[in-house]
């Protein structure tokens, strides 16, 4: 079978099951995804033994720690995955919400209604978790989902579909609201883009060139998870005890994720006082320093750093530190060097915090908290199906509601326009 057939093939099924549970009441879907959750954790030995696989053939392609990191599973990082589905069991379901927007002279009432995207094409790398918070998220919105992974993680995610399958065919409901794409080949993804007639939305989550490649090449809108390039501001107002946990916390509790702090800004009336913090800190976890010309005289071994060559995604214990003049100056740095993802400022100056808050544009901004919070599920939103850096109808992480779109929804008693 060509990849043309096959591409069409997959997209036709997804959208002929989404049509098969959007309308879907919510007290079945929330038994169904029960029985996903409680299917993942009985298909945990398989899971471990197929995710084993993936990480001999990602060690001898030589994947890095980062990516080898994303990849690797187990038990905790397991169960994670299927509480993750309870936690969107608990939330309310958006599809059918619907609220008046106005009653119109002649009568008519106008209303507005969420329903369904319809058919989400999901494009990915090493991150079998996507697999089932993905699954999830679609099919508490009346979503079907394609999930294209890469050839990293797609033993593994293969096993995940196969335990959603179970739960979803026991349940009456046609697997092909949840597809793994049998191959990461790249010219089926290629087709998969053309499929503008069934495909309602891609969404891909990986590398720049993954999503270089999936924008330049898609027929379907698409919403760009792109690269965290996240700082961390610490004005001349902020208590640096505080700050020292922030920036530790958001550079070494995780470093491959995409909300880990790359950055860190310091005003210059408090950065002979926190730099020297941050340098005994950063050094005791290992973590290599790449600094301004103001700032190197406070860090042993670090790499200097031209002005115009800030905005590395390191996703590794490694950081890049300027000290700033002033509020404006870091607001400069931001406009030029961020990714958009999530930017933080910890100062005890309200003003000072309500203006960065206006005044950056990032899809997360954040006052005295760290970067690691920016996550569908440590804000509310359970799992997330990405944290879109795209200004369309979603911004930021993306949790049930930015699955849904609105309709409207006209009530008349037999007018005409005259």
């Amino acid at each position: 079978m060509s990849n043309q057939i096959l591409a069409q093939e997959i997209s036709q099924r997804a959208a002929k099951a989404a049509r098969a549970i959007a309308t879907l009441p919510t007290a079945e879907k929330n038994a169904v995804l029960q029985k996903m959750a409680d299917a993942i954790r009985q298909h945990t030995p398989a899971i471990l033994k197929a995710n084993a696989d993936d990480l001999v053939a990602g060690q001898e392609k030589g994947l890095d720690a980062a990516m080898m990191d994303r990849l690797a599973l187990d038990e905790a990082r397991i169960e994670d995955m299927a509480s993750a589905i309870e936690e969107i069991i608990a939330l309310p379901d958006p599809v059918g919400e619907s609220y008046l927007l106005e009653e119109r002279p002649n009568g008519m009432r106008v209303d507005k209604m969420r329903i369904p995207l319809g058919v989400i094409c999901m494009i990915y790398e090493a991150r079998p978790n996507v697999t089932a918070d993905a699954g999830a998220l679609c099919f508490k919105s009346g979503n079907a989902v394609i999930l294209r992974c890469g050839r990293e993680a797609i033993g593994t995610s293969k096993i995940i579909a196969e335990a959603m399958h179970s739960a979803i065919e026991a349940s009456g409901l046609p697997k092909d609201v949840v597809t793994v794409v049998p191959t990461p080949d790249r010219d089926l993804m290629a087709e998969l883009l053309k499929q503008s007639d069934h495909i309602d939305l891609v969404i891909p989550r990986g590398g720049e060139g993954l999503i270089h490649y999936v924008s330049d090449n898609s027929k379907i809108p698409v919403i760009q998870h792109y690269k965290g390039v996240c700082h961390l501001y610490v004005d001349k107002d902020a208590d640096l005890d505080k700050a020292l946990a922030l920036l530790l916390n958001g550079k070494t509790q995780r470093t491959g994720v995409c909300n880990a702090l790359e950055g860190l800004l310091v005003h210059a009336d408090v950065a002979d006082r926190f730099l020297p913090m941050a340098a005994a800190a950063l050094a005791e976890k290992d973590v290599k320093v790449h600094a301004c010309a103001q700032s190197m005289p406070h860090f042993d071994g670090a790499e200097v750093i031209a002005d115009d060559a800030f905005g590395e995604e390191y996703l590794a214990l490694e950081i890049a530190v300027r000290t700033v003049k002033d509020y404006d100056h870091a607001v400069e740095h931001l406009d030029q060097f961020s990714s958009g993802h999530t930017d933080v400022i910890c100062t005890e100056n309200e003003q000072t915090a309500r203006r960065f808050i206006a005044d950056i544009d990032s899809a997360v901004t954040m006052w005295n908290t760290s970067s690691r919070f920016s996550d569908g599920g440590q804000l509310g939103l359970g799992a997330e199906i990405g944290i879109s850096t795209s200004k369309l109808h979603a911004y930021g992480p993306m949790g049930l509601q930015s699955l849904t779109t609105e309709k409207f929804v006209v009530t008349g008693n037999g007018q005409i326009r005259p």
